[in-house]
């Protein structure tokens, strides 16, 4: 699969998934959260070609797409990750928890999402 097919996977489950959470539908955004985790695996396992293909999510017009792919690229893209979730924490909202506590495991050094 080419990593544009799988970078969209990845937003279009991400994007469901917090669909599914307004809607209060555990079970269907569990199923979304795997698709979504599948998709993110196969752009790691492409080393920084699949890292770099996801940067484009950072600019994605649903906070909660940016969010998630900021929070995975924190170690490969720290300051511009940063900037993006620091903004989403600002605006509030369900996605602003994530980017909340992703930017505290950051700082006390315990994230350890994409370890590389």
């Amino acid at each position: 699969m080419e990593l544009k097919e799988l970078v969209e996977q990845f937003a279009h489950h991400v994007s469901a998934q917090g669909d599914c959470i307004r809607d209060g539908d555990s079970k269907k955004g569990n199923k979304h959260a795997r698709k979504y985790g599948a998709a993110l695996d196969a752009l790691l396992a492409q080393g920084d070609a699949g890292r770099e293909a996801l940067t484009v999510l950072l600019k994605h017009p649903r906070a909660d797409v940016r969010g998630m792919a900021a929070s995975f690229l924190l170690r490969h893209r720290t300051e511009e990750s940063k900037a993006v979730l620091e903004a989403i924490a600002a605006e509030g909202g369900l996605a602003a928890i994530g980017a909340i506590l992703n930017l505290q495991r950051w700082a006390e050094g315990t994230w350890s999402l994409d370890p590389g």
